[in-house]
This record gives C-alpha cells, structure tokens and sequence, in this order.
C-alpha cells in the first residue's frame, strides 16, 4: 500500500487547529486544542507532532489549551540549515510560547523534546511554567550515564552511525523509510500500538524533504560538541538547578534510554520533582497512553498546576 502524502500526513485532520507560527527567525507548524492552561507538547526523534494526537485531545478534554509543535527540522515546520543544538531549540519554544500570546506553559517533551524541556527550564525559565521529560534524563544526568554505563553507550551507538556524511540519510529514506518504522518497533516493549496505517504516517512524514538531513543533525551537534567550546558550555549552564516543578516519565523497558539513566535527574531540579515509572519501551506515550495520560493530568492537578 502506499504511503499517504507527506504533506497530507503533516496536516492531519482532527479537532485540533494547525497553525503556523514565526518565532526565532523560523516559521513553526503547531497543532492547537482546547482552552485553558497551555500545555505545549514536543516529539522525539523519528516522530512528529502527531504522536500527541491522542492527549491533544485529552488535555483539551480535561481543561487545558494543549499544544503539539513541530521541533525545527521536523514535520511542517521550517527546515533551515542551522540551529539543532539545545540552546537554539529552547529559543524556538520560548518564542513559539511568547508569539502564541500566552505568559508561559507547561512544557511536556518526549526523547530529544524532553531533552529541550529541560534546556528551556534553565535557559528560558520565564515562559515556563513546569515540565514533563518523558524517556529523557536531565542532559548532565544522561552525559554521565553514557560515562560510567557501557550498556548505556551501546544503547545509543546508533548515533554514531549518524555521524557519516549523506549515508545516514539515504538509509532513513530508502525504502519508504522503512527504517524509520524499525526504529519505532524496535524501540517499543510492545509494538502492537504501531499498526500499518500508524506506522505509514510517520514514514510518510519523515519522508518530506529535507527531515532526514535536519533530524540526523540533533544527532550530529550532541556527539561533536562533546568537546567542542559550545557543547562544554552547554553542560556547563545547565548544572543550574531547574526552579520549575517537574514530572519524569520513564518506560522500565526502554531499551534505548536505560530506566537506571534517570537515576540522579532530581540532584538537578530546586523544586517539586515527581518520578513515574511505567510498563513500556522509549514510546511511554504511545504503548500505554491511558496510563501515561492518568499520571500526567493527575500531576498537572497537583504540582504541575501549583
């Protein structure tokens, strides 16, 4: 069967609203439900906005104005040569959030969107009301793991094949990107939430030109800047402590992301930290949303609405 339209897959419909939003000299696709308390929720790597298509709706249903983004470089938004380091990336949500006309938002983030919550807890902490890192440690956490973990290192050693010129790509498109769908199987405890009609649509997506390049470069700027003046910085300001209340989602089963990763996260956050563990692989949102979503809304009731 083939595959839907990368632009038809994109634009999905649904009840939410797409809208495409300047910020930080780039142009952002969003998808908007809903009215009340802004929830802004950022994908991983190899998916895109729609994989919160489910708590778009449950967000919205239970009271709050819920926001699914497009990280640079992904789905409908801009596609620029530059930029896909956290600093950037966290200027990106800063001024999605400011241009939306809203003070500030809970920032829920999954893999490298967790991973931009935490950066923009730190460096933009004034649009920030709370975030929620699911299957992503604090980022010193994480470098520290990779460190002392040779299981955590072998874990992630396909980003190291991403370092090659133009390979990396070709193998993420060839084949209707064939291999974007492994990545999502492969990394789910149970991928029976990824039926053909589900998995279609994030190929579909990927294979809009030039995703594969941009989302190879996320990969490329975390492992060449390990000793680069920029990547040293980083880590550097990112041992201030967050001063926003935090929820860490977590799948026991994560075979890419070690649940003993996200040991130590909390030494990093001055404020409310709560930790859920659930039954799931890296997908926590997608292989058990109904679980996910009970612990998000129910902290969100709590100290991530306080």
């Amino acid at each position: 069967m083939a595959l839907p339209d990368p632009e038809e897959a994109i634009r999905a419909p649904g009840p939410w609203t797409h809208r495409d939003v300047a910020a930080n000299g780039s142009r952002f696709h969003v998808a908007d439900l809903g009215d009340g308390p802004v929830v802004l929720l950022l994908h991983g790597f190899p998916t895109f906005w729609w994989t919160w298509r489910r708590h778009l709706v449950l967000l919205a249903e239970a009271g709050y104005r819920a926001i699914a983004m497009d990280l640079r470089g992904y789905g409908g938004s801009d596609h620029p040569p530059e930029g896909y380091d956290p600093r950037t990336l966290s200027a990106d949500v800063a001024g999605v959030i400011r241009c939306l006309g809203v003070p500030e938002a809970t920032i829920v983030g999954h893999g490298w969107g967790g991973l931009v919550a935490w950066s923009t807890a730190v460096l933009e902490p004034e649009v920030v009301r709370a975030i929620a890192p699911v299957s992503m440690p604090h980022p010193r956490q994480l470098r520290s793991a990779l460190l002392r973990d040779g299981r955590q290192r072998a874990a992630m050693r396909y980003a190291l094949g991403f370092q090659w010129p133009f390979l990396p790509e070709r193998s993420l498109t060839a084949h209707d990107g064939k291999r974007v769908g492994d990545f999502l199987a492969s990394w789910s405890q149970d991928p029976g939430w990824l039926d053909e009609a589900t998995r279609d649509t994030f190929q579909a997506a990927f294979l809009r030109w030039p995703t594969a390049h941009t989302a190879i470069e996320y990969h490329r700027w975390a492992v060449r800047s390990v000793i680069r003046p920029d990547g040293l910085g980083y880590m550097s300001v990112m041992e201030a402590p967050v001063q926003r209340p935090v929820l860490q989602v977590h799948g026991t089963a994560d075979p890419m992301v070690l649940v003993g990763s996200v040991d130590g996260s909390d030494e990093y956050v001055r404020a409310p930290y709560t930790r859920v563990d659930l039954s799931a692989g890296h997908f926590v949102h997608e292989e058990v949303p109904e679980d996910f979503s009970r612990a998000l809304l129910t902290w969100l009731d709590g100290p991530g609405g306080s």
